[in-house]
């Protein structure tokens, strides 16, 4: 393998696999941390670790994913700027060892401290996963490049709650935070050896670098990347619209995945019916994720996010209503969750289509730190609903509400970015 000082391996070819998996396994370090703190607060409060309270608790769980917001934001820029490969390998360090002095925290403090920092290198990792992974597909399979990306955060999340049955209860909590730090280790040395550069990231430079002295300047390599950009040149609609989709799309995720079992229960559904359909849902996921990608590719991403929001909301309204037979509410839920996480990843797809390389990134962060927002209101929303006795029917009313505005925000945006819109065939 041939390597060049300043991107390690050489570039990424079409087709090649390390990429594919290594961006999965980053993918499914998220899906990780989508757990490991429900996972271990049953004991953290059951045993008065290290102090926690239920307040104390909500916080840690609030910063952290505050910390994934503002990480996801800041990262577009920086691998904009010096690319995917530095970005990736940087975050999943930075969350490994914060991961792992998670588990020797001496106090609460420390903990949430450290838990809000682990968030900033996780969040990082998702945005700069998705640019590599839409620029690595091959021309026409960006969606399912994405979405199929995208199924190791479910498998992540689930392989983490049937480890955490295994170890919390005979290890301790900390156990699931130094699994967690040492998988990011484990899987470091084959980034820095086998994930080479992205093509496209390298193509931009290099018209930066050749813009750059032909125009006399002394500077190397492409200019510091705004913000802003996104939404300058004909990019303020489509950044938006996008924003807002990205921001309902995982107020249901979080929303759902939190609240599911408890406004089952007040639909005067059993306990384990709850927990099972939650289940369900996530299962849907991943068969949503599997079929999505490749209809995305075969008929635009537009118009099949679009579908898919609206196809969501009617299944979330259709929940409400209450079903007496077994098999029926099971492949209600089932069919929900098919579509309200596919569609939410079909944003990321799209996002990938509309941006070219120079601003991908920053654009693709953006749109997950806007959507991380949307993570905190989800589950608060939920809970509110839940405090006040209205979580049934209204919780799924306020949720189709949610996947319907998603549709009107997208329903602006243009099939194209500005710079193929020319060229492009409609979608």
């Amino acid at each position: 393998m041939t390597t060049t000082p300043a991107t390690g391996p050489a570039p990424a070819r079409v087709g090649s696999t390390w990429p594919v998996v290594l961006c999965w396994v980053a993918v499914a370090l998220d899906g990780f941390d989508l757990v490991v703190l429900g996972a271990v607060i049953p004991t953290l409060l059951g045993t008065g670790a290290l102090g926690f309270t239920e307040s104390s608790v909500t916080l840690a769980a609030t910063l952290g994913l505050v910390g994934v917001g503002i990480g996801a934001v800041t990262i577009g820029p920086l691998t904009d700027r010096f690319g995917r490969r530095r970005a990736l390998i940087g975050c999943i360090a930075w969350f490994s060892v914060t991961t792992l002095l998670i588990a020797v925290a001496p106090s609460t403090t420390a903990f949430i401290v450290l838990r809000f920092l682990a968030g900033l290198g996780l969040g990082a990792c998702l945005p700069t996963a998705l640019a590599y992974m839409s620029e690595h597909a091959a021309e026409g399979r960006r969606g399912s490049a994405v979405t199929r990306m995208m199924t190791g955060y479910h498998v992540g999340a689930v392989l983490t709650a049937l480890l955490a049955l295994l170890l919390v209860d005979s290890l301790g909590w900390e156990s699931m935070f130094v699994v967690g730090g040492v998988a990011g280790l484990l899987v470091l040395p084959l980034m820095v050896l086998r994930l080479p550069e992205s093509e496209a990231y390298l193509a931009a430079r290099a018209r930066a670098e050749a813009a750059a002295a032909d125009g006399g300047s002394a500077a190397a390599g492409p200019a510091p990347v705004r913000t802003s950009a996104v939404l300058r040149g004909g990019y303020l609609r489509i950044s938006l619209g996008l924003w807002v989709a990205s921001f309902m799309g995982l107020l249901l995720v979080y929303g759902l995945n939190t609240w599911l079992p408890t406004i089952m229960e007040a639909a005067e559904y059993s306990i384990s019916a709850g927990i099972g359909l939650l289940l369900a849902l996530n299962v849907g996921a991943v068969l949503g994720l599997v079929v999505a990608g490749g209809v995305a590719d075969a008929r635009g991403t537009k118009p099949v996010v679009l579908a898919w929001f609206g196809i969501a909301a009617v299944f979330l309204a259709l929940l409400s209503i209450r079903i007496e037979s077994t098999v029926l509410v099971y492949a209600a839920v089932t069919l929900a969750g098919v579509f309200v996480f596919s569609a939410q990843v079909l944003v990321y797809a799209f996002v990938g289509h509309l941006y070219p390389p120079e601003i991908r990134g920053t654009a693709l962060g953006l749109a997950a730190g806007v959507g991380r927002v949307g993570a905190i209101v989800g589950p608060s929303l939920g809970g509110a609903l839940v405090a006040a006795g209205l979580a049934y029917p209204w919780g799924f009313y306020i949720f189709a509400l949610a996947a319907l505005l998603a549709v009107v925000a997208l329903a602006v945006v243009p099939a194209h970015g500005p710079r193929a819109r020319a060229t492009a065939p409609v979608a």
